[in-house]
């Protein structure tokens, strides 16, 4: 309701079994550069090792990580860099940066991976749980001192990011391994969603809507009615077991 224009880009790569959301920032539009850059990253790694586990990748594999995990983290860090170069070459684009959040559907299971403060949530058994941790100056505040309610609502830099990609030339990449159930739903979002929109309002919406293209316009039109202060982008995304 707010913005000009949208720095927001997403990504349903159903043969790659991706889901990607990722929530650019910098000035002169350079923002939705950079989530273009992210998303487009991570597709084109992903294709170009779709068939070939050998290939030699620029990062070493974590061997404490699975082979999957491993091409997931790579695939972030890749985008991560490509972005970082873009800015420090040219002047227009200097300080632009995304956020970023991924699912990645594998045989066992699923991963999800993020940097920055768009979320992922899962939705089971009645119950909503977020799956991710803001990399945020606000989240640090409340991880090192207990915030009253009233302080968390007035913190006066609740936009500011402390890991995101394209901040420099590396970056560390949070992932997770989820076991999935028959029918759990889960959410991929920018914090457009997550800001205007409470926990149990989401769990509402999703619980009253089985259909889940009609579950995510009811969250992004919730968000709008709660202000839309900011670009609104959401993926849902239902475990089905054959």
């Amino acid at each position: 309701m707010k913005r000009t224009h949208n720095e927001d880009n997403f990504s349903i790569i159903e043969d790659s079994g991706l889901y990607v959301v990722a929530d650019g920032m910098g000035g002169h539009a350079s923002g939705e550069v950079a989530s273009k850059m992210a998303v487009d990253a991570l597709k084109e790694f992903f294709a170009a090792t779709a068939h070939d586990p050998e290939r030699t990748w620029p990062y070493k594999m974590d061997r404490a990580k699975g082979y999957e995990e491993n091409r997931l983290i790579t695939g972030i860090k890749l985008a991560n860099l490509r972005i970082y170069e873009t800015a420090q070459r040219e002047a227009g684009k200097r300080g632009m940066g995304t956020t970023i959040v991924v699912l990645f559907a594998v045989e066992e299971g699923i991963y999800v991976a993020h940097v920055g403060d768009s979320r992922s949530y899962r939705v089971r058994d009645g119950k909503i749980e977020q799956l991710t941790e803001d990399h945020s100056l606000l989240n640090d505040y409340i991880k090192m001192k207990r915030l009253t309610p009233e302080e968390i609502a007035n913190f006066p830099h609740k936009n500011v990011i402390v890991r995101a990609l394209g901040m420099k030339d590396t970056v560390k990449v949070d992932t997770r391994f989820e076991s999935p159930r028959a029918n759990d739903v889960y959410i991929l979002c920018s914090d457009g969603l997550s800001g205007p929109v409470e926990d149990p309002e989401m769990l509402e919406i999703i619980t009253k809507h089985g259909d889940l293209k009609l579950a995510a316009s009811k969250l992004i039109e919730r968000a709008n009615e709660n202000g839309g202060p900011d670009n609104i982008t959401a993926i849902l995304a239902r475990w089905v077991d054959d």
